[in-house]
């Protein structure tokens, strides 16, 4: 009987044989040992032979911004619902535009015409749209009121106008701040017709589009905003992160402080209730809130870049 030399040419011509036919060709393993008059175990045996040895080498195409094996390993590790990952420069405004361009490509895919978008208020949505070219025709929701910030002219209103005239669907807007002087106001402001309707809409979002703050001057519009008083409120109770004013400790959990009842906008059950939250987030700085929002299931979706996905990533 002839001795099998699993490294000899016979052998490595073999190999080579059924993993073509796999890789290259798509035919099944049944179909492969049909043809070459092997057993199913034998053939399944020399395709993971091929990848082990490296004869067959699997290769992502990162279609230039998108780095595709950080997005299957940080949808992996956090279970996420979509992932984008881009491999783009350190330079603020620059890795905005391009977590903006990546957003908008995502949204153009994912989002349908039985769908109800809902978009908050971030810089990195203003970037999104500026680079969407076409959406479903699909209802647009504002899901928080404005935060003024003395680099950015446009409004929350401005943002769900412009995405809804570009899918032309209805839009639901509101004139109002995101945080009012006191939970009285707050109240009286939510019963106001136009405010009312659209905060009812926000129970019927199926994706929304967020942004994620931490809890520290310059990582959050809404700390910027805030009092010293209130941002030292927040931080001697835990607050980690922050998503349109929704406040959240590092386990996720919503937190209540003297913002909570003064906010405009989507609650904190509301959100947690879409069926798809997509966060648009850069900073590495901001991973800690970004993992608060992940536990507490209020970011079920991922755009963001190379160094926050690394730290992201379970060591």
């Amino acid at each position: 009987m002839a001795h099998e030399d699993a490294e000899g040419p016979a052998a490595l011509l073999l190999t080579a044989t059924v993993a073509r036919r796999y890789y290259v060709d798509g035919a099944n393993k049944s179909e492969i040992a049909a043809e070459l008059d092997l057993s199913r175990f034998k053939v399944a045996r020399l395709i993971e032979h091929a990848r082990a040895t490296g004869l067959v080498r699997i290769e992502f195409d990162d279609r230039g911004e998108f780095d595709l094996d950080l997005s299957l390993r940080l949808q992996a590790a956090h279970g996420l619902r979509h992932c984008v990952v881009v491999d783009g420069p350190d330079d603020g405004d620059l890795l905005r535009a391009a977590i903006g361009r990546a957003a908008a490509r995502l949204l153009t895919e994912i989002v349908g015409s039985d769908d109800v978008l809902g978009l908050a208020w971030a810089r990195t949505l203003l970037a999104m749209r500026s680079s969407l070219k076409r959406l479903a025709p699909c209802t647009v929701v504002q899901l928080t009121g404005a935060m003024s910030r003395p680099d950015v002219d446009e409004s929350a209103v401005e943002l769900v106008r412009d995405i809804a005239r570009l899918s032309g669907g209805p839009a639901h807007t509101f004139y109002a701040p995101m945080i009012v002087p006191d939970a009285a106001t707050a109240r009286v402001m939510r019963t106001q017709p136009e405010i009312a309707r659209a905060l009812e809409m926000c129970g019927k979002v199926t994706k929304a589009v967020v942004g994620v703050g931490a809890w520290q001057k310059g990582l959050s519009t809404v700390a910027d905003a805030v009092t010293e008083l209130e941002w030292r409120e927040g931080r001697d109770v835990g607050v980690c992160a922050e998503i349109g004013g929704i406040q959240l400790d590092a386990e996720g959990r919503p937190a209540t402080t003297s913002l909570t009842d003064r906010l405009i906008g989507i609650d904190a059950g509301r959100l947690r209730a879409v069926d798809d939250v997509i966060g648009l987030v850069y900073g590495a700085e901001k991973a800690d809130a970004v993992r608060a929002a992940l536990r507490g299931g209020f970011v079920t979706s991922l755009v963001t870049h190379g160094a926050m996905a690394r730290a992201l990533l379970p060591p």
